[in-house]
């Protein structure tokens, strides 16, 4: 299923000419997906003053 999505999203940016989106959509999950694991951590305080 997220598989899909994944293709899905390839397939827009492709079509529409839209690839510069690429680094924005990956800087942003890259992002989301630091701040949900280091949610329970140590660097928690040091992750989210960058914010």
């Amino acid at each position: 299923m997220p598989m899909d999505f994944l293709v899905e999203l390839w397939r827009f940016l492709r079509v529409r000419k839209k690839l510069w989106l690429l680094p924005l959509v990956l800087t942003m999950v890259l992002i989301g997906a630091l701040l949900i694991f280091a949610q329970g951590s140590v660097f928690a305080p040091f992750i989210y003053t960058l914010f």
